[in-house]
């Protein structure tokens, strides 16, 4: 569901209902701005993101860090 940020102001109690089941966009300008969700759904994003990142720390570790390639690090430091 889009609304304006003005129509949001105005009926927030009702806003917060409804997303409880879906996401509310708010648009200011005429342009996405932000995004009301309900409590369990920001959870299940956070979730998700831990549980994305975790697989990518064991992908990392499995494979080396850098996955056995060969890295040349090069650095200049300035005369003083």
């Amino acid at each position: 569901m889009n609304i304006t940020a003005t129509e949001f102001k105005l009926r927030l109690g009702r806003y917060l209902d409804v997303a409880e089941t879906d996401p509310v966009v708010v648009e200011k300008s005429g342009h996405p701005k932000s995004v009301l969700i309900s409590h369990a759904m920001y959870q299940h994003f956070l979730e998700t993101e831990d549980h994305y990142w975790a697989i990518q720390a064991k992908k990392a570790e499995k494979g080396g860090y850098l996955a056995n390639r060969k890295v040349e690090i090069c650095c200049s430091v300035p005369n003083k």
